[in-house]
């Protein structure tokens, strides 16, 4: 059981959204009754422990999250976060998510070299990134949002500029084609690579910048 709740911590703090224990069993492969008393238990030892991070559930459904009693603090931090300009890495995964969504987050992974959950989190809050359930293949799966194409004043994501070489690029295939046992730290010369010829994109968002005053739907999104 310790074990199992180990598993489900890990999962639960790298996830962008909640997770239902039919999901966690599914991934595990564990029975869904197990699942729901390894959760459950979470839940009482987060909240016990009086931690920073708390394990809430609602339904069948898993989450981690900030504490209540910091909330203040938290929340001036995500006004920051999403008032701010963006990071370069946040440039780079907003990029990729442009060119080649929709795609998955083990994808992006790839792509990147590093775990982009939180990244992910923030184009979330920022409004400028979706996410939706690919229920055929059982997994989240990311597009970039109407926000980020009325900022770019763009009405499609094919008036991009190159997107049609980028979206097949064949550098960028071969990186999600490979063994995922590979080490994928040495893909960062790839990405490298690929900055010069997505740079156009970064490079109108980055010298505009983006206030969170551009999105209608912003406040909707942070809430969700």
């Amino acid at each position: 059981m310790s074990s199992l709740k180990s598993k489900i911590e890990s999962l639960l703090f790298v996830s962008a959204k909640p997770m239902s224990s039919k999901q966690l069993a599914d991934v595990f492969k564990k029975d869904e009754t197990d699942v729901k008393k390894a959760g459950d238990a979470l839940v009482d030892i987060y909240k016990n422990d009086q931690r920073g991070i708390q394990i809430i559930k609602n339904g069948s459904k898993y989450q981690m999250v900030s504490s209540p009693e910091n909330s203040s603090f938290v929340s001036e931090f995500i006004k920051d976060e999403t008032t701010g300009e963006l990071s370069r890495p946040s440039l780079e995964t907003l990029t990729i998510v442009a060119y080649r969504g929709p795609i998955a987050k083990l994808d992006l992974d790839r792509i990147r070299g590093v775990n982009c959950s939180l990244i992910l989190r923030n184009l979330l809050l920022r409004g400028l990134v979706l996410a939706d359930e690919d229920k055929e293949r059982g997994e989240t799966i990311f597009n970039v949002s109407f926000d980020f194409l009325r900022f770019l004043g763009v009405n499609d994501v094919k008036e991009l500029p190159d997107y049609e070489k980028l979206h097949k690029d064949e550098t960028i295939d071969n990186i999600l084609n490979i063994d995922p046992s590979i080490d994928l730290a040495h893909t960062e010369t790839k990405e490298d690579k690929e900055d010069s010829r997505e740079g156009d994109v970064e490079e109108k968002i980055e010298e505009d910048g983006y206030n969170k005053d551009t999105g209608d739907n912003q406040e909707e999104q942070i809430k969700e």
